[in-house]
């Protein structure tokens, strides 16, 4: 039988393995994410992150947040109440040489799986300048029937980021309605 601290201490050499300087994983609401975000503000100083670089990883984390808080299929709150929502999701973050990474992961309905991979696959042949350009470009257009922000989220993570956004999209186990959702920022 394994005890509690060794389970626990697995956990924790797994993710010390694979340098995560913040873990959660559970419901996120405006709350959690108010407490969490003076949680990694000082993990961040802790890990040595530069001014520049804390606030692009904080402003993924956000838009991350957000992306849980509006379209996780999961949810304690009804879908079209718009403010105070709570719904479920995990977020990291960890360090890989002097790059920081951010990776969250949620479920959602199926059926919108291909609308996301259609918002997410043009950013990833996108140059710096097209995103900041397409950026601008949407925050003067009316916002999008779908979105339940202002349809900035993927743009702005894709900004904040220095490499191309990495996602996959992963059947949820004994949940033939809902995928897993998982996007990456490298920063």
């Amino acid at each position: 039988m394994l005890l509690l601290y060794e389970e626990f201490e697995d956990f924790w050499q797994v993710a010390q393995k694979r340098n995560v300087i913040f873990f959660y994983a559970g419901y996120i609401s405006q709350h959690v994410v108010a407490a969490i975000s003076e949680t990694i503000r000082a993990r961040l100083d802790t890990a040595g992150a530069a001014g520049p670089t804390r606030r692009r990883i904080f402003s993924a984390f956000v838009e991350m947040s957000q992306n849980i808080m509006h379209y996780s299929s999961e949810t304690l709150t009804p879908d079209a109440q718009r403010d105070q929502q709570i719904r479920r999701g995990s977020f990291c973050i960890g360090t890989r040489g002097e790059s920081f990474y951010l990776l969250s992961a949620n479920p959602v309905e199926s059926a919108k799986v291909d609308a996301i991979k259609a918002r997410l696959d043009p950013l990833r042949s996108m140059t710096v300048e097209e995103i900041k350009s397409a950026y601008k470009k949407a925050l003067r257009e009316a916002v999008p029937e779908d979105s339940k922000g202002a349809g900035l989220g993927f743009l702005t993570m894709a900004r904040e980021a220095s490499e191309p956004l990495e996602f996959e999209f992963v059947p949820a186990p004994n949940k033939p309605d809902t995928t897993i959702f998982c996007i990456k920022a490298i920063i």
